[in-house]
């Protein structure tokens, strides 16, 4: 379970050296251009709405007793700020993800080619571009739909007194499972796997997918960092796929 775990979590980091490849660099280009730009508003929104949405989650607990409500301030703090981050950059990596998301496919599958050592011809390449657009779109509606649904759930955990104790955990484990969902899907989709396949493969290697996922989510909050985050994202997603899951 842990081995599984950590191992997925390793995963998430070896896409640096994989994008750094001279054969698909220029393929990482349009991600890391699409992810610069839309993370440099999500940290811009994240700066000027932080004490506002800190002061909202920890205002969920005033009605505890004073002492209490000290004791949780304290240990909450912490975990509140990461949820807010998770939820911050999680959204827009959604928007970065949609937008990007053919070019992403693209990459995807350039990657799986080199792992491999397959040779394919350059016009093939342009025209596996075109065929993946739509159905690579399609597949995000989707992911949005599965998304939103958990959202809710983890919105109503949020709320309810008590129980928003759990909610800092809750939104860890949420992030880490969509995240490896989010790009899963772009090594799978190449091979003509559809949403459904894809959930039940990430769920049968869950510890897996949830380290895989928990790296990915590290690389999204950390500055400057987060900039690189989709395009390696990618790149690692599909390497796990070629070493551990494609099986």
């Amino acid at each position: 379970m842990f081995r599984n775990y950590f191992s997925g979590l390793k995963y998430a980091f070896k896409g640096f050296a994989l994008i750094n490849n001279k054969g698909i660099r220029r393929y990482a280009f349009v991600p890391l251009l699409v992810n610069i730009s839309i993370f440099s508003f999500a940290i811009y929104i994240g700066f000027t709405q932080f004490d506002s949405w800190m002061h909202s989650l920890l205002g969920s607990i005033s009605w505890l007793p004073d002492w209490l409500e000290k004791a949780l301030t304290w240990l909450l703090l912490p975990l509140f700020t990461v949820l807010i981050l998770i939820a911050t950059y999680y959204t827009f990596t959604v928007i970065a993800n949609l937008i990007a998301a053919p070019f992403n496919s693209m990459l995807a599958y350039k990657v799986e080619q080199h792992l491999r050592g397959t040779v394919i011809a350059e016009g093939a390449t342009e025209q596996s571009v075109m065929s993946v657009m739509g159905r690579t779109l399609s597949s995000e509606a989707k992911k949005l739909l599965h998304m939103l649904k958990w959202a809710i759930a983890l919105l109503i955990i949020t709320i309810i007194p008590g129980l928003n104790v759990i909610a800092p955990f809750a939104g860890m484990v949420y992030g880490a499972w969509i995240l490896s969902l989010e790009y899963a899907d772009y090594p799978m989709s190449n091979h003509d796997m559809f949403f459904k396949d894809e959930v039940s493969l990430l769920k049968k290697n869950r510890f897996l997918s949830l380290g895989f996922g928990s790296g990915v989510m590290l690389l999204t909050v950390i500055p400057i960092v987060n900039f690189f985050a989709m395009p390696v994202s990618v790149a690692a997603s599909t390497a796990l796929w070629v070493d551990r899951l494609s099986d």
